[in-house]
């Protein structure tokens, strides 16, 4: 599990080059990139270029992949809506009027079309890896070969052992929800990147994504075990959580079940929780790409309640709860500013 980034752009009072992509490799072609348009290459920085394309054929494919959009009907879409929210942007007709968009508006549409093509490639090996797979905005109930049950939430992908008395399920990313027979010859376990949770039969949820694996108890008793170097086991009571990290076990809390597995009925809501983690638990149901560009915008306080069978219906409360200006542009993204 890798860490969650986020691509932002920061106020106009901030700096232009302040945009940051999922990929570092992909962000560096994405700076050289924004140089070169921008025009703030002198022969030392072409030469630096020249010497970072060699150094990796990744480099060079993803440099010209940028060049290959920057002349595509798609990039002038993308640059078209976000140049709507910048009053920087020359409104002058000219033969060569893309040149005049400020660096940061080029680096983001471009970190857009780029992403979008990008999802693509892990897609291919979870579906080599899992056995049930939920695509985001998607969920479903897995009748188990023991008879247990499985809700799996957005964007999910499992793969399940249960040959040979075995009860085991890798959760290779995602959320999903665990009904379990009781069965005392026969543990049930969850196991993700960093956390493993075995249990004899009772009810829980497991999340994992690039950073952590987090545990919450419905009902029962489960053993959690930190898979880290720093090891560590934890026994849940009804109404507690834990997360298992890279580096550690956390101490165990307490949380509101109900709310934490209300996604199992279509809902999720927000207590005075700043925007940018809002729209990040939002985008995990969304089948586009969300960017929140302004620091500004992502650390207003908001609260709601969200329906997640209209997740685009939902962004735009929460642009309307926050006083932010959302804008949808071709292939799915949205961006709130």
């Amino acid at each position: 599990m890798a860490l969650v980034g986020r691509n932002r752009l920061g106020d106009r009072h901030e700096r232009e080059a302040d945009f940051v992509h999922d990929d570092p490799t992909v962000d560096a072609a994405l700076d050289w990139f924004t140089r070169l348009q921008a025009g703030k290459m002198d022969a030392d920085l072409r030469a630096r270029l020249e010497t970072w394309l060699k150094q990796d054929s990744r480099h060079e494919r993803e440099f010209r992949a940028l060049e290959d959009i920057w002349g595509s009907k798609a990039f002038e879409h993308a640059v078209a809506g976000l140049a709507t929210f910048d009053a920087t942007v020359s409104t002058e007709a000219g033969d060569d009027r893309r040149r005049r968009w400020p660096m940061k508006t080029i680096a983001a549409a471009a970190s857009i079309l780029v992403a979008a093509g990008a999802w693509q490639g892990p897609s291919v090996v979870l579906a080599w890896e899992a056995d049930y797979i939920t695509a985001p905005g998607e969920q479903s109930v897995v009748a188990l070969a023991d008879g247990s049950r499985m809700i799996m939430n957005t964007d999910t992908a499992v793969a399940m052992d249960f040959e040979g008395g075995r009860r085991s399920i890798r959760l290779l990313k995602g959320e999903a929800f665990f009904d379990v027979l009781h069965d005392t010859d026969h543990p049930f376990e969850v196991v993700g990147a960093y956390g493993e949770v075995e249990v004899k039969g009772t009810a829980f949820s497991v999340r994992t994504d690039e950073a952590e694996t987090a545990v919450v108890l419905e009902r029962g008793r489960v053993d959690v075990t930190c898979l880290c170097s720093a090891g560590g086991e934890a026994q849940l009571q009804p109404g507690q959580t834990v997360t298992a990290s890279a580096a550690a076990l956390s101490e165990v809390a307490n949380v509101d079940a109900g709310r934490a597995l209300a996604w199992r009925d279509g809902r999720v809501s927000f207590d005075d929780v700043a925007l940018g983690k809002v729209v990040a638990e939002l985008g995990r149901y969304y089948r586009g790409r969300v960017f929140v560009m302004s620091a500004r915008a992502e650390r207003l306080v908001v609260s709601g309640n969200y329906r997640l069978d209209n997740i685009e219906g939902a962004f735009r409360s929460l642009a309307d709860a926050a006083g932010v200006k959302m804008t949808r542009i071709p292939g799915g993204v949205i961006i709130l500013r």
